[in-house]
């Protein structure tokens, strides 16, 4: 008894010497990994201000030799390359590399946003055109390009390209997310079933469902939860498409390393088809029985009554089986 109350104070040594040294590996994986992300971007920089410089030879190039009257706030050969370059010169596959849409799809994004981005002329300056500062964000949303850049590019401040960025988000969230990102009605999930059956071979499905992870610079704050499984920082997006590759529903903010089914069912989706709201009140018939609508997942999802998914290869498949995971993995992608 006195041998094993002598032998106590040694334990609790140990474990605490154990304690520490696990804590010490943990701290210094995590600095590893911030060193290499660090040297990403370094990478990164370097690379981006060799096309800067690039860019910026170029919009040299295209300089006009107009008179213009000189403004503090403005950079003249920038201004000309927007007004002359890409309102008069950029051909329709320029758009569409550039802005990822078309000439049409911009101006008609614009006129959606009009409401919240239109500014009033001052007595000091003129207000940005609305068009430019919404190309000011597509064009940082497309490419990921450095604000000092796109302020080269467009004539306009560091600050006034974060605040486009900025105020253009919020715009789109605001205004276009009500409009298009919204349950579809029960007229159109019929239509959406019809598409999936007579396009991917697969009846009474209504959309597919997947994650995507976004890559972001290490947050001060819990950076080991960012990690994903690829071994970078990401947040995570879960979204559902229709037939026509079309979002009805999106969940995004979870942390990298969070697994596709915890952000399913701390989702609204999770609630809404749970308790029946993907589907009318009573179900549609489907050979002869009434059955719920459903969605496609791929393998990490749950099995439910509305959420199909493949069946797990084993090599032992009958053919009704494979033939099934091929049309649920065609119709999903």
């Amino acid at each position: 008894m006195a041998g094993e109350e002598a032998l106590q104070p040694l334990m609790f040594l140990l474990m605490y010497m154990l304690m520490k040294r696990r804590k010490d590996i943990n701290k210094a994986d995590v600095q590893r990994r911030n060193e290499i992300q660090r040297r990403i971007r370094q990478r990164q920089y370097f690379f981006q201000r060799q096309r800067r410089m690039l860019m910026m030879l170029i919009a040299r190039s295209t300089r006009c030799t107009c008179n213009y009257r000189t403004r503090a706030w403005t950079n003249i050969e920038s201004t000309d390359w927007w007004e002359r370059v890409v309102m008069k010169e950029f051909q329709p596959r320029d758009w569409l590399e550039k802005f990822r849409m078309s000439k049409d799809t911009f101006f008609f994004l614009c006129n959606k946003l009009k409401p919240r981005l239109t500014r009033q002329d001052t007595h000091f300056r003129l207000a940005l055109p609305l068009e430019k500062r919404v190309a000011v964000a597509l064009w940082r949303l497309a490419t990921n390009v450095e604000y000092r850049t796109i302020s080269a590019l467009f004539g306009v401040g560091r600050s006034t390209v974060c605040k486009c960025v900025r105020d253009v988000c919020h715009a789109i969230v605001s205004l276009l997310k009500p409009l298009y990102l919204q349950q579809p009605s029960e007229q159109e999930m019929e239509d959406t079933a019809r598409l999936f059956n007579t396009r991917w071979g697969f009846p009474h499905c209504v959309g597919a469902i997947d994650s995507l992870h976004i890559a972001i610079i290490a947050p001060s704050n819990n950076t080991a939860d960012y990690w994903n499984s690829a071994g970078w920082l990401s947040v995570v997006l879960q979204g559902v498409v229709n037939g026509l590759g079309q979002f009805w529903d999106v969940c995004a903010g979870f942390p990298g390393s969070t697994e596709d089914v915890t952000i399913l069912q701390n989702s609204t989706l999770w609630a809404t088809a749970s308790e029946g709201g993907l589907s009318p009140q009573p179900p549609r018939n489907f050979m002869g029985r009434p059955l719920k609508y459903l969605l496609l997942g791929d393998a990490a999802y749950p099995l439910q009554t509305w959420l199909l998914k493949c069946y797990v290869e084993s090599g032992e498949l009958t053919s009704r089986q494979r033939a099934f995971n091929y049309r649920l993995s065609r119709a999903r992608v």
